[in-house]
């Protein structure tokens, strides 16, 4: 299982219980992982001085319960980069730190080439991993379908001073923005993907993964050549291993543009313990 190291102000204290406990910068949160099905003794003793908890509803959903006043958003860093953090209404922060691993290699394959390469992110979320490759030195398309978190991805970028970097911000159904570019013509050398399990585009349109991974990827294969580098392919959905991902890059791309294909699961490592939790899968083919 892959992992990073280099995190400082993020760390993964403890998991037990379906739930995990988080440091974020000075922050103790409390969330719910679907993954944590051990019910381990809880010794740590900030399980019970935690800033906030997020609690499922029975009726779906759920809130977060604040124990402590915490700030409505605050400043993380990884390596020389610095992200908004924002407690969700969905449990989640803005922030996926087991994704560091993928930044990381996006960063190495960047840095290693003698030319700037272009990188397409789709579902590009807050745009962690955008704002790392533009840290390398690439041109990056950030693609998003939701204008919020296109806003936020824009804040982050300010915040790691990478604003001024060659970057596209857009608002779209990734389907209907990569068929476009198609037409254009338009190349990529690497190309980042962490498709949603479900989702709707701002037109209403409707993702689900199972059904739409394989012809999805089969469609941005068309936006690589000759001498694109890379694609990381990411996903949070159970049915879908990294076998199974590496597999599909491997029928997809391999025999148009060769190259080889690696795949494993990422994760956490938890401090208080020493495991490590599985946060999801990635493939990545690289030439």
């Amino acid at each position: 299982m892959r992992t990073s190291n280099l995190w400082k102000d993020y760390e993964l204290i403890d998991a037990s219980q379906g739930e995990r406990l988080e440091r974020w910068k000075d922050i103790i949160l409390i969330r719910p992982d679907p993954q944590v099905i051990w019910n381990t003794k809880r010794k740590n003793p900030l399980w019970h001085n935690a800033h906030a908890r997020y609690v499922r509803s029975n009726s779906g959903g759920g809130s977060w319960q604040i124990y402590k006043k915490i700030p409505d958003s605050w400043r993380i860093h990884y390596r020389d980069l610095t992200f908004n953090v924002k407690p969700m209404g969905f449990k989640h922060t803005g922030v996926f730190p087991e994704q560091a691993v993928n930044w990381d290699y996006a960063f190495d394959k960047i840095k290693s080439s003698s030319r700037q390469l272009s990188v397409l992110n789709l579902f590009g979320y807050t745009g962690c991993a955008t704002d790392m490759c533009l840290y390398a030195g690439a041109r990056v398309c950030h693609v998003d379908a939701s204008k919020g978190m296109v806003q936020w991805a824009k804040e982050n970028a300010h915040s790691c001073d990478v604003s001024d970097k060659p970057v596209r911000w857009i608002v779209d159904d990734c389907v209907k923005f990569v068929n476009r570019e198609i037409r254009r013509g338009n190349f990529y050398d690497g190309i980042i993907l962490d498709p949603p399990s479900y989702g709707r585009g701002p037109s209403g349109e409707i993702w689900k993964l199972e059904d739409q991974l394989y012809p999805f990827i089969e469609l941005c294969s068309k936006l690589l050549h000759k001498d694109s580098c890379f694609v990381i392919l990411n996903s949070y959905t159970g049915g879908i291993s990294p076998s199974v991902m590496k597999y599909i890059l491997e029928s997809v791309i391999v025999p148009k543009l060769g190259g080889k294909v690696m795949s494993d699961e990422i994760g956490l490592l938890v401090s208080d313990s020493g495991l490590i939790l599985p946060c999801g899968s990635t493939a990545i083919w690289e030439k």
